[in-house]
């Protein structure tokens, strides 16, 4: 069996730091297929880049997600998942759907942490759309951006340990997501300096991947419709448009 997992901003830097920590919690007999955005912002930090983003993750996957059995977004705030859900036979997780819900169940409130200040508003209005928005305690941002994090994790530990530890006295949240695939794997690093637990978003998004493969469905719940209406384009990637006119 074989997951897509889509990286889509323009980072492969980044994607190859998400195969790494993945790649350990793999069964045997499943494999990666990763694809790095096409075009679009470097490292996706405000919303103008993240609406750009979901159009790359729609490509990725009309180019790359033919034989494969489920769709892994690995970008918090997972631009273009609900479109991608509505798309795609298969099933689709994303990064921050995943570790939302699995935070969510096991502490009742939980709280975010994640780089860059333009994130505070858009994660709210996301977990929202989940219907998690009564559990959400906070969105703690530090000032390094996901990808300066991730140029420097050994300098970010204490730094990101520290807003865990304010999130969780401060807004009584029960655990903390380590939002964003620059922090990928750091959450083992930060737990034991925090008395809450801390998931790692993008080990959290894999195990979810791996539940739905276990428990495929005929087409995961994506909508009031089963599959989008065939529609024509004009201007979009030969695939993409392609992938639009099925019916």
């Amino acid at each position: 069996m074989r997951i897509l997992l889509i990286n889509p901003n323009t980072m492969p830097e980044m994607t190859d730091l998400v195969v790494r920590v993945v790649t350990p919690h793999l069964p045997a007999g499943v494999s990666l297929k990763a694809a790095t955005g096409r075009f679009g912002a470097q490292y996706i930090a405000s919303r103008s880049a993240g609406a750009i983003a979901a159009h790359a993750a729609l490509e990725a996957y009309a180019e790359h997600g033919e034989g494969c059995d489920a769709v892994y977004l690995a970008c918090f705030g997972d631009p273009g998942l609900f479109a991608l859900k509505e798309l795609a036979p298969i099933p689709v997780i994303g990064m921050a759907e995943a570790s939302c819900k699995a935070a969510a169940q096991k502490a009742g409130r939980f709280s975010i942490v994640t780089g860059g200040e333009r994130w505070g508003p858009i994660l709210h209005e996301f977990v929202a759309m989940l219907g998690l928005g009564e559990r959400l305690a906070a969105v703690e941002t530090v000032a390094p951006t996901g990808a300066d994090i991730a140029r420097d994790p050994d300098g970010s530990i204490a730094l990101l340990a520290a807003a865990c530890r304010k999130t969780a006295q401060r807004d009584g949240a029960g655990a903390v997501i380590l939002g964003g695939a620059g922090l990928a794997g750091l959450a083992a690093r930060v737990q034991p300096l925090v008395d809450i637990p801390v998931f790692c978003s993008v080990e959290t998004g894999i195990a979810a991947v791996l539940a739905a493969m276990r428990e495929p469905s005929a087409k995961p719940e994506s909508g009031d419709l089963a599959f989008p209406p065939p529609v024509g384009s004009k201007g979009l990637s030969e695939r993409l448009a392609a992938l639009l006119l099925k019916p």
